[in-house]
């Protein structure tokens, strides 16, 4: 990249990200990493031991971002509603802010080789475990009705992930908006449904 606040390293990484959301880790190699930098193979591990390297970099990075914004949403007092809200915004935010690193994130993970792989699977349940416990505490609350609350949580990640397979930072949606109808939607069909006489038919 040309961004000269960029470090060398992060320059590889930023363009790693890149090659692998277009081509796939797999199919991507070092050497095509250092043609789209236009840089000798060799230059590369003067700054990464490997593409394994560069890929534990990407996930890693954004989990402890993501891990960390959802213990600060919990770590507050909230009512489930509020914290729910705040969990999907922060997890907007943070996944459209760089889309190349979001998409090797969520898609290319799987590469990772223990024990790497496990550490990074540790992480993700702890990060659902969170989106879990507010989905339980609203249950708690009176306020979302009795669900499956693994079923909720993988369905809620899923649909915020799939945000960065459409998001265009010069689209017509910030992503505080799309945070916003997001929330609106899950809070939607997580809300317990209040009866009314009118809704009572004997």
């Amino acid at each position: 990249m040309s961004n000269k606040n960029f470090s060398r390293k992060e320059q590889i990484l930023e363009s790693a990200a890149m090659l692998f959301k277009q081509n796939g880790y797999a199919s991507s190699s070092m050497r095509d990493l250092a043609s789209l930098l236009g840089i000798e193979a060799a230059s590369l591990y003067h700054h990464v031991k490997s593409k394994e390297e560069i890929l534990e970099n990407i996930c890693f990075a954004l989990a402890d971002k993501l891990i960390t914004s959802i213990a600060e949403v919990n770590d507050i007092y909230f009512n489930a509603e509020e914290k729910l809200r705040s969990a999907i915004k922060n997890h907007i935010e943070i996944i459209t802010d760089n889309s190349n690193f979001s998409a090797v994130f969520i898609h290319e993970w799987r590469h990772l080789s223990e024990p790497k792989l496990g550490e990074f699977k540790t992480l993700r349940l702890a990060y659902e475990n969170e989106f879990k416990v507010i989905i339980q505490e609203g249950i708690r609350e009176d306020i979302f009705d009795g669900v499956d609350e693994k079923f909720a949580t993988l369905t809620i990640l899923s649909t915020l992930n799939w945000v960065i397979e459409w998001f265009n930072k010069d689209g017509e949606m910030t992503p505080e908006e799309i945070s916003t109808k997001l929330s609106d939607f899950i809070l939607g069909g997580l809300r317990k449904k209040l009866v009314t006489d009118l809704d009572y038919k004997p």
